[in-house]
This record gives structure tokens, C-alpha cells and sequence, in this order.
């Protein structure tokens, strides 16, 4: 569904680059997080597949259309929620989604379902002028499915969003994902990417560091370890244990077998950890 080789964009207009040599590839179906802290390029590299910044210079073909000259049915198999939401505050917010409803050329979504997939149905006839931050940002992510879009680009979609809120975004995110859409996540949050990416790419001042699975970036940089807490004859101790370091492997099996265990789980690296690793940069 995407295809970008040796990418670069620059505002200024010269050789100093937002993204510099750019490359990958989604599939359809595919969940692919573009992850990094703000003003690594993240924005610039989406600006450009959903049209809002012209190519200068490579490649980039999104729904197998190529983007030096994107036509005008391509928009009727995306969807975009930006980060900032941008509604219109003088319209309700039903009236926000019959009046987006105009500007396609295919089958459109109920409205109201919509509404009520993302919780502000209770509002539907309220100005947009009139709702909280989190409220609009639930209105522009509504929007972004309403022509029911094959190629879904999401940009920070739980952010100023309270905890059951989020995972109602995150849920509906998988339900689509389910029915098969593709979704360029683009995001500084690990854990957000973790739950839901097939696949992450680290970006940092402009350029991929590398592209992988949450899973295999786990099992390549992340150092596992298990807490055991067992009883003793003062009341209960705990320890953290290496499942790589063979005396530590020796240990846990000694308490398992001579000891009362109480708890014990297993730890693995975040997303983050692996990412500041990998990188040498945090994500703020």
C-alpha cells in the first residue's frame, strides 16, 4: 500500500533536510509505526503520502499511486486524523461529518455510528466551538473514517485522551485492523506502538535507524528478566533474575525447587528502552 525509496524534503529549499533517504514499504493489511520524538520527521514523511507537501526529491507511491502527481480519487481511499484537530467550531458535530461527506466520491459512513463508535454521539447536535480538546480530537478521528478509507493515517491518535477514552480509540483502531485496512501509526508514544504496530520503523533527526517487528526488537536488544518473590523464615524476599545469565538461570531454579514462591513474572525491555538504545536519543 506504501512504497517510499530514498525520500528527502526540505523546507528551507536546500540541502539542509527534514528526512534525508527514506525508505520503506507497507503492506496491505499492515499496521507500520513511524516512531520518534518530536521534529525527527515524522509529520514531514506523512505530509507527503497523504499529499499535504509536495515531493522534491525520490519516491513515494501510496495506494499505488505516485505522489509527485496524486489524483484526485486517490483521497477517496485514505483517511487522515491529525494530531491537531482542525474541525469546524461553528457546525455540530454531525453537521463537521455531513458536510466531509460532500467532498467523496464513494460510499460514505452513517454519521451517527460513527458519533457513538467514538463516544460523542450525547453531542452530536452541539457546536464544535463548544467541546474539549480530547472531545474534537475524538471528532477528527471520526472524520478520518468516514469514507471508510483502505489506507488509514493516524497521527497520534490517543493523545490528550484519559485512559478509557484511549482505549476505546485503541479498540476501534483493531477492529479495523481486523477488517484488513492499513494504518501509518505515527507516534512517540512505545506503548501505544507496542499494543498495536505489526511493525515499527525508529526514526531520529530525519533518518530510519531501522525497521522491524515489536517482537523480534525485543528478542534482539531487550535483556530478559524474571522477579520471584518467595517466603523465608523472616517473611519474604524478592529477586531479579537474568533468564540469559546462566548463574542467574542456576538460581532461579534453586529457589523454585527449595522455596515457597509467592509471585513471579517476567520483565522485558519496552519499546522505549530498545528505541534509546538503538538510538542514543530519548523521545522527548
Amino acid at each position: 500500500m506504501i512504497k517510499v525509496e530514498n525520500l528527502f524534503y526540505s523546507y528551507s529549499g536546500n540541502e539542509n533536510y527534514a528526512i534525508r533517504d527514506v525508505n520503506f514499504a507497507v503492506s496491505k493489511g499492515e499496521v507500520f509505526g513511524f516512531l520518534g520524538p518530536s521534529g525527527a520527521g515524522k509529520s514531514t514523511t506523512q505530509g507527503i503520502l497523504t499529499g499535504l507537501l509536495p515531493m522534491q526529491k525520490g519516491l513515494a507511491q501510496v495506494a499505488g499511486y505516485d505522489m509527485k502527481h496524486p489524483p484526485r480519487e486517490m483521497f477517496n481511499k485514505i483517511g487522515v486524523s491529525f494530531e491537531q484537530s482542525n474541525v469546524y467550531g461553528k457546525l455540530t458535530a454531525l453537521e463537521n461529518l455531513e458536510f466531509y461527506k460532500k467532498l467523496f466520491d464513494v460510499p460514505t459512513l452513517d454519521s451517527m455510528d460513527l458519533l457513538r463508535l467514538v463516544g460523542i454521539d450525547h453531542v452530536a447536535n452541539k457546536k464544535a466551538a463548544t467541546f474539549s480538546k480530547g472531545m474534537k480530537h475524538r471528532l477528527t478521528f471520526a472524520r478520518s473514517m468516514i469514507n471508510n478509507p483502505e489506507m488509514w493515517f493516524l497521527d497520534e491518535p490517543t493523545t490528550g485522551l484519559d485512559p478509557a477514552i484511549a482505549n476505546q480509540i485503541k479498540d476501534v483502531i483493531k477492529g479495523k485492523h481486523g477488517e484488513g485496512k492499513t494504518i501509518f501509526l505515527t507516534t512517540h508514544n512505545m506503548f501505544i506502538a507496542d499494543e498495536l504496530c505489526d511493525r515499527v520503523a525508529f526514526i531520529i533527526d530525519g533518518t530510519i535507524k531501522l525497521i522491524d517487528s515489536p517482537r523480534n526488537l525485543k528478542l534482539q536488544y531487550g535483556e530478559r528478566f524474571v522477579d520471584v518473590e518467595y517466603k523465608t523464615d523472616d517473611g519474604t524476599s524478592k529477586e531479579t533474575l537474568s533468564l540469559v545469565e546462566e548463574n542467574d538461570r542456576q538460581r532461579l531454579n534453586d529457589i523454585i525447587n527449595s522455596k515457597e514462591i509467592e509471585m513471579m513474572h517476567t520483565k522485558e525491555a519496552t519499546l522505549e528502552e530498545i528505541f534509546i538504545k538503538v538510538t542514543g536519543r530519548g523521545l522527548v
